[in-house]
């Protein structure tokens, strides 16, 4: 009950033959394949030719997927009678991300999954039903409101129904502002390679917290666009008090957070977010706020590679 190797392979050159194309990308939708993901789909829709092989029975002779399939996938641990299915589903999801198949662009974006996150819940006529309204603050005509509402409800919906996929989520969007403040020291520290960093990551221009006139002066001239602080208490209050701080050190301390648990600790504040970072973990012990140890120390690593890594968690792209 194994389709035979001989007759896909024919079948895969038929193939071959009709698009054109000596080296499509083949899938095989399997068990024993990698969960189909949005990233998953939108890999495959790079490619200009995808052929899937769908299998029946017991599956395919595994020397026809060892030489000749390119990456097997599996829709979730369910059994199927083929992979009709499957290859139905492959297809759907890339087609959306063919321009014009969907009317908006903007429409796809802020699909589930597509930047990581749940989709916000979506209503529509009439506003009153079965007892049920419409949240109030969709029919206010407020399109700023209204998308802080979606950005909420968007965060409020994955930390409940998907905690799982906070790992992999650019959280940027989804946060009020973010801003990172890096004590001030000596060796690795490039104040004009974090500001570029935190440019890259959307984090504005950073801050430096410099606890003399001296050394204040030198950060000036070194990063012109750098904010300089000389106390990280002032920093805190001129921020607000709903924005959180996060103090990033390279290995575990006592109460200290895993980045996933950082990161949803982002999500859950209606505030800013402030990064925290210190060559010497010590200068933050006394600085109100959470821990999060995001990577391994290592002492050779630049201050500003550190903050890239750490905001790279957090906000970079999926």
């Amino acid at each position: 009950m194994v389709i035979a190797a001989p007759q896909l392979k024919e079948a895969l050159d038929y193939v071959k033959a009709e698009l054109n194309d000596d080296n499509p990308y083949v899938v095989y939708p399997s068990p024993q394949g990698v969960l189909i993901s949005q990233e998953v789909i939108e890999t495959l829709s790079h490619h200009d030719n995808v052929v899937i092989i769908c299998g029946h029975y017991e599956g395919i002779d595994e020397r026809f997927t060892e030489k000749y399939v390119d990456l097997e996938v599996s829709i979730g641990d369910c059994v199927l009678t083929g992979g009709e299915i499957p290859a139905m589903l492959i297809a759907d999801a890339m087609s959306r991300l063919v321009p014009g198949v969907v009317g908006k662009t903007k429409a796809v974006i802020e699909d589930s999954f597509y930047r990581g996150m749940l989709d916000n819940p979506n209503y529509t006529r009439p506003s009153e039903w079965e007892g049920l309204g419409v949240p109030e603050v969709l029919t206010g005509g407020n399109e700023k409101e209204i998308s802080r509402w979606r950005r909420r409800e968007a965060v409020r919906r994955t930390l409940t129904r998907r905690p799982d996929l906070i790992s992999r989520a650019s959280i940027r969007e989804y946060l009020s502002g973010v801003n990172v403040a890096v004590f001030a020291g000596n060796g690795n520290f490039n104040p004009a390679g974090i500001a570029e960093i935190c440019r890259a990551y959307g984090a504005g221009r950073p801050y430096i917290i410099a606890v003399n006139q001296e050394l204040r002066e030198t950060m000036k001239k070194l990063c012109p666009e750098a904010k300089i602080s000389g106390s990280i208490r002032r920093l805190q209050e001129s921020l607000g008090e709903n924005t959180l701080t996060v103090k990033v050190t390279g290995t575990p301390r006592r109460n200290s957070l895993h980045s996933l648990e950082a990161k949803r600790k982002c999500l859950e504040n209606e505030g800013g977010i402030l990064f925290l970072f210190s060559e010497d973990d010590g200068e933050l012990e006394d600085v109100a706020g959470i821990t999060g140890y995001l990577f391994e120390n290592d002492s050779d690593l630049p201050m500003a590679v550190k903050i890239g890594i750490a905001l790279d968690r957090f906000l970079g792209k999926r």
